[in-house]
């Protein structure tokens, strides 16, 4: 352990706003016997990752791999790992875990508080505010509602502990229903049991990763099923929604609105349809920002940096080597 070779390499990039710096100190208060350093630059990345065990950042491209002679694991800071050269890293024998699960409290925060804001019209009232209108409205309630969560992983899960208490009924959608889950009812994707959920469902939310299997999952079928009081929240990823289908249905009172932390196309252009909707709620891809990302990722690359030298299991593995 000496400057010249740390054990673990923070690259400069920041996510969300924020620097590097403190997920550094995070993981040198955490793992005190290592050398954390922290590239500031390119030509220090290059340097740095020279004979360093870990490498953690957003990204790594191949050139910078080029340099990495003893590399043994790459922790992305961010939960998708479709923007990484993964066959690169496999070919060198590098590890890839990622943030999965750090982002799940805020995310299902987000969800709630948009569950509430359409439950009590709260958007409408906030309208009438910037017209100053003292002028009462009509609202209703969350309780008694059904929420359908397609996806059942870290943000799933989050999003129905904190329903615990709400009086509601859960249904979860995974690829195994078999395993069970969280909610009230759990199923499948095959399309009788989606669409039966989806009849019976008021909020229904998107929390699962894009794959070809929820690749335009929900299209114009399945906002036809959806009843007209129906709210479509997606937090995870644009085109698990089919936006000309979305449009649709906002346009013809298919649905009663919609909450929006992430859009297909992304970013949305500023002349986008969707803009104009006051039912529309939408948020520039921030529904995971939150103050401890980096507490968090620290916390999880601490301890998959301790289990390389116990043998132990990485926690949010992508792929070992062979």
């Amino acid at each position: 352990m000496t400057e010249e070779r740390p054990d673990v390499v923070v690259l400069r990039e920041g996510t969300e706003g924020l620097s590097t710096e403190p997920y550094a100190e995070e993981l040198r208060e955490r793992l005190p016997e290592y050398e954390v350093r922290r590239a500031r630059t390119p030509s220090e990345e290059r340097d740095l990752i020279e004979g360093a065990r870990v490498a953690t950042g957003v990204r790594i491209d191949e050139e910078l791999l080029s340099h990495a002679t003893d590399l043994e694991l790459f922790a992305c800071a961010f939960a998708g790992t479709e923007h990484l050269p993964t066959e690169a890293l496999r070919e060198r024998g590098i590890a890839l875990t990622n943030a999965g699960g750090i982002h799940a409290p805020g995310l299902a925060e987000g969800v709630l508080g948009n569950m509430l804001v359409f439950a009590r019209r709260l958007h409408e009232g906030w309208r009438r505010k910037e017209n100053r209108e003292w002028r009462h409205f009509q609202s209703g309630e969350l309780t008694g509602s059904t929420v359908t969560i397609v996806g059942l992983g870290s943000i799933g899960e989050a999003l129905t502990q904190r329903l615990e208490g709400m009086e509601v009924e859960t249904i979860g959608v995974r690829y195994s229903p078999e395993k069970g889950g969280p909610t009230d009812e759990v199923i499948g994707f095959d399309e009788a049991a989606l669409h039966d959920a989806l009849a019976r469902t008021d909020y229904l939310v998107i929390a699962c990763p894009l794959t070809d299997t929820t690749r335009g999952l929900i299209g114009e079928d399945e906002f036809a099923t959806l009843p007209p009081e129906a709210v479509l929240i997606n937090t995870a990823r644009g085109p698990i929604v089919e936006t000309d289908a979305l449009v649709g249905a906002i346009q013809t009172n298919s649905i009663r609105g919609a909450a929006l932390d992430v859009t297909d196309p992304e970013p949305l252009p500023p002349d986008h349809v969707l803009w104009g909707f006051e039912n529309v709620l939408i948020t520039p891809h921030t529904g995971g920002h939150t103050p401890k990302h980096w507490d968090r990722l620290a916390e999880i690359v601490a301890g998959n940096v301790a289990a390389l030298d116990s043998g132990g299991d990485l926690e949010n593995l992508v792929f070992a080597p062979e």
